[in-house]
């Protein structure tokens, strides 16, 4: 699915359905579409006008009301493309410092790994009645007991 940039369309004018299409990079049928599914135009004349404030407004509302909001004990899974339940109540939290991490679980649907950023100090609210597993994060390269050999520089030059 392209991503649509609803700032292209210009508040203060007023587009065709052409126009618009163009203006955004899609199909002139996709803005029919819209207005058949409630994009306001400007009255019911010939040639149909729609505003470039009228659109962001309604785009905004459309997205706004797609989003689909976790609760607790719910990982987003994007092969589901919906909020669910981690597999067997099992999260693993891997702290990335002191204060953060990033959670990560098995999808009870689909078996996908879904991840979630969250702070240690919301975990439990997070994450209520789930075995939550605490591990530590890879290390960084700097903290490394031997170099990487992935380098330009041969030892010892």
């Amino acid at each position: 699915m392209k991503r649509i940039n609803p700032r292209r369309a210009k508040l203060h004018r007023s587009y065709s359905v052409t126009e618009l299409a163009e203006r955004l990079d899609v199909h002139k049928h996709t803005v029919r579409g819209w207005i058949g599914k409630g994009l306001p135009v400007i009255d019911g004349a010939k040639p149909v006008l729609i505003l470039g404030s009228e659109f962001q407004a309604w785009w905004g509302k459309r997205r706004k009301a797609a989003k689909r909001r976790c609760q607790p004990g719910q990982l987003y899974c994007f092969k589901c493309r919906e909020p669910k339940a981690p597999a067997l109540g099992t999260v693993e939290y891997a702290a990335t410092n002191a204060a953060t991490g990033n959670l990560r679980a098995l999808c009870e649907t689909c078996g996908t790994m879904m991840h979630r950023r969250t702070r240690l100090a919301d975990l439990s609210r997070l994450m209520p009645g789930l075995d939550v597993k605490r591990t530590r994060a890879a290390p960084s390269i700097v903290e490394r007991t031997h170099p990487s050999p992935n380098t330009d520089n041969p030892a010892g030059a």
